[in-house]
């Protein structure tokens, strides 16, 4: 009962906290503070001193922002209109046409940068403007924007795996291999629902003008994307033929995209400063939200809560699929209201214990938990990436969330089918392991 108690007071409080508008790394941290304040008795500095030491002194984490930087230094450069003009000759005459465009080129940036809204941005200040000219449904340019953006969580290298292979101290490789899988099957969802939508809507697709190309000028035509595809090509498959860990390719990349944009002349003091200031801005934030986070989480291992709660499920019985339902529904929740790494962070240690109990993969358990964090970053009042789309379109939020129904619903398909099909997230993370 004392735990039940505590736990009601915590949640409470880090609610008021955040309602208040107070940041949510220290809102983490006031609430840790509370907590051993209130229900624990142990040096609340010495805790909090080496927490937070602690939270930060992994080498895993340090991939985080060389990724990061890796998508600041190909956000500042011409990659975004490389990808159109290397993209439109191949889809222009697939049903939808140049809507893919804004699906795959949300992918290929995915595969780069490892942030949703970084993805979202680079490509919908790109494909908006040009879409809209040649006449194509604008309902459909922001949902395919809004719906493809969130690949950026999901497709390696993905910041919100890094942190949450850090939080429960599994392989970093081994997660991003488990997000190929399920990154290319919601690539495949997303453009068999447009390819379907524009064969029923054939009125509201636009008439094509565009010459027809030979496979020739369609391949001179793609030379710009060559560069991007080997640095993609060369990170990712560093990481899975066992050459580098994820740190190491992360630092060549950030090497290869330098080199990259000084190859296309683009490379200045001012660009290089500017990518530099907003990786260490993001991945300050991020420290922090994992300082707070790890704090509280140790304040909830003294109080016994997650202990409690992982007895507590088990003792219910639940199945796994009637556990995943419970937790798609509270992440959904949390996702309004919060980032997609506060959610992480905030309750991996709660939720990890329980999803151990009933015989859930963890490596599993993180794609799944992506996929549903993805979903929260197209649902109001705080998607991400609808506030990027407001931004390029003008357009008003809710109006852009409704848009985004269908690939809302497109993630929620993904889920039931990894839940179904655990191979399609399992099945390259097992092959490295042989």
């Amino acid at each position: 009962m004392e735990q039940v108690i505590s736990g009601i007071v915590l949640v409470v409080a880090l609610f008021a906290f955040l309602a208040s508008g107070v940041w949510v790394a220290v809102s983490l941290l006031a609430v840790g503070f509370l907590g051993l304040f209130l229900f624990a008795d142990g040096p609340i500095g010495q805790i909090l001193a080496t927490t937070v030491w602690g939270a930060n002194n992994s080498w895993a984490l340090a991939a985080l922002p060389l990724f990061i930087w890796i998508g600041e230094i190909l956000f500042r450069s011409s990659l975004s209109k490389d990808l159109f003009s290397g993209l439109a000759p191949w889809l222009a005459r697939l049903p939808g046409g140049l809507l893919h465009v804004n699906i795959i080129g949300c992918g290929i940036f995915a595969a780069v940068s490892g942030s949703s809204a970084a993805t979202c941005s680079t490509i919908g200040k790109m494909s908006v403007p040009e879409l809209t000219r040649r006449g194509y449904d604008k309902r459909m340019i922001n949902g395919t924007l809004a719906g493809s953006g969130t690949l950026g969580l999901l497709i390696p290298p993905s910041i919100i795996l890094i942190v949450y292979g850090v939080a429960i101290e599994e392989s970093i490789a081994r997660l991003f291999l488990a997000g190929v899988g399920p990154g290319m099957m919601m690539l495949m969802l997303f453009m068999g629902y447009v390819i379907v939508w524009a064969l029923i809507n054939k009125s509201k697709m636009p008439t094509i003008t565009d010459a027809r190309l030979g496979f020739l000028d369609k391949i001179r035509g793609s030379r710009t994307l060559i560069p991007v595809l080997l640095l993609i090509i060369g990170v990712i498959g560093s990481i899975y033929a066992g050459v580098a860990s994820p740190t190491d390719a992360a630092a060549v990349g950030v090497l290869l995209s330098l080199l990259l944009v000084w190859w296309n002349g683009e490379l200045s003091w001012g660009m290089f400063r500017d990518s530099l200031i907003g990786a260490t801005r993001t991945s300050c934030m991020i420290a922090l939200i994992l300082s707070g986070a790890s704090f509280l989480t140790v304040t909830m291992g003294f109080t016994g809560i997650p202990r409690t709660l992982a007895t507590w499920i088990g003792e219910l019985g639940l199945s796994q699929t009637g556990l995943l339902i419970a937790l798609t529904l509270l992440f959904i929740v949390l996702g309004c209201f919060l980032d997609g790494i506060s959610v992480v962070v905030l309750t991996t240690a709660v939720i990890v214990p329980m999803v151990e109990v009933v015989g859930i993969d963890r490596i599993w358990f993180g794609i799944f938990l992506v996929l549903v964090v993805e979903m929260s970053q197209i649902t109001p009042p705080v998607g991400f990436n609808l506030f990027v789309l407001q931004g390029i379109t003008g357009e008003n939020i809710l109006q852009l969330a409704k848009q985004a129904i269908p690939f809302f619903a497109l993630l929620i398909v993904g889920v039931v089918l990894i839940s179904v099909f655990p191979q399609i997230v399992m099945f390259l993370p097992d092959q490295m392991n042989r």
